[in-house]
């Protein structure tokens, strides 16, 4: 079939293998241009593995340091004249690149938030690896089934405890519109917290610890994100921020558990606003990433995923020296978009901004391009007027 870009909202439903594979490829020679991660982790797991930061991340520690990964995400499968979603072709098309290069690669296909997963990727961990000195946790999910209750939480986002009324913009249509969100109920607050706080991390390192399969000095690092304050009453302070919260109190409890074991450490890196599945479904956000876009390439100082992760790799978790964390003890590779002088171009655009000028004040072509590369669309030298076979097994 051939296959177009078809966006519904917030997300693209349709997704192109073979743009998927190239865009893949691009990540995995940014990785190459840089050089060898030395001293990198060996065997790592990237808990959420088939998209933006886990699959970046998996990226890097493949191709930087050669580690062997074990990737767990949970992904439509394509069928017959039926297409899978982009994280089933990015899984497929990084885990050809690296056997191709030798590289062991193995994939879980599942429900991470279930005990039978983190028993199934415990086993092989055992069966191929021993033990594992890298756990990336990069889940993002709009739901989660408690493996004890079977009770379904969905997180909403939403303020807590006031009507929020800010600018967004629709970025299929370009249009620019002020919008007002209710509060979130405490259920809903509560249910956020159970779909995207810290309580599966915490399970999964339980049973990894328990399973006796992390290495010596073993490191587990999760990712979140604080942004200017022009995004924190639907962000920092809303029910995702609240969920963040919980993550980085878990975050403690982990550290912990990984001192008394004689383990290394368990961390938080707080990231750059960018483009995923995540970030375009928040209110607001899209149209501070389209400002933040402009101002950073002018600068020369934008990343896209796979330049945070390997940035990460590279020159925090195992650049060779002493961690240099904020007060709360983060990792901080949003120091970029950060600067001073970044916030304060951002102030004075956010209130200039119009249907009418958006093309000018702002990189919203930027952020479509990026927004569409994730579904493997718009890459250069793929043919997308061409039949294209949606069938690709996992391998």
């Amino acid at each position: 079939m051939v296959i177009k870009p078809r966006v519904r909202g917030f997300v693209c439903v349709t997704s192109h293998p073979e743009g998927c594979a190239a865009h893949i490829q691009q990540q995995i020679d940014y990785v190459k241009s840089k050089g060898s991660i030395k001293d990198g982790p060996k065997n790592v797991l990237v808990i959420g593995s088939s998209t933006g930061f886990g699959l970046a991340s998996r990226i890097a520690a493949a191709f930087g340091a050669g580690s062997k990964t074990i990737g767990v995400f949970f992904e439509r499968p394509s069928e017959e004249d039926r297409l899978g979603t982009a994280g089933w072709y990015n899984t497929i098309a990084f885990t050809e690149k690296a056997r191709a290069e030798g590289l062991y690669a193995r994939n879980f296909n599942g429900d991470a938030f279930a005990n039978e997963t983190k028993e199934q990727v415990i086993a092989a961990i055992k069966e191929d690896l021993g033990q594992v000195d890298l756990v990336v946790y990069s889940l993002a999910s709009p739901r989660r089934p408690h493996p004890d209750t079977g009770t379904v939480h969905k997180s909403v986002l939403k303020p807590v405890g006031q009507t929020y009324s800010n600018r967004t913009v629709d970025t299929d249509r370009g249009v620019v519109s002020d919008i007002s969100i209710d509060p979130a109920s405490e259920a809903e607050i509560a249910d956020t917290i159970a779909v995207m706080g810290g309580d599966d991390w915490e399970r999964w390192m339980n049973a990894l610890n328990d399973a006796d399969v992390l290495a010596d000095g073993a490191t587990t690092v999760a990712y979140t994100y604080i942004g200017p304050e022009v995004t924190w009453d639907i962000y920092k302070n809303g029910t995702i921020g609240l969920a963040k919260k919980d993550l980085e109190a878990a975050c403690k409890r982990i550290d912990a558990l990984m001192k008394t074991k004689g383990y290394g450490r368990a961390l938080i890196s707080v990231n750059k606003a960018l483009v995923s599945q995540a970030s375009s479904a928040i209110p607001v956000v899209p149209l501070y990433i389209s400002i933040l876009y402009k101002l950073m390439k002018a600068k020369g100082t934008h990343e896209a995923c796979i330049e945070q992760m390997q940035r990460l790799f590279a020159d925090r978790l195992y650049s060779g020296e002493a961690l240099d964390l904020d007060e709360a003890g983060r990792i901080r590779v949003d120091d970029w978009e950060m600067q001073d002088d970044i916030q304060a171009g951002v102030k004075e655009i956010w209130p200039q901004v119009t249907t009418e000028n958006l093309e000018a004040l702002t990189d919203i072509a930027g952020y479509r391009e990026e927004f569409l590369k994730m579904f493997g669309f718009g890459l250069p030298g793929i043919d997308y007027e061409a039949d294209t076979e949606p069938h690709r097994p996992m391998i």
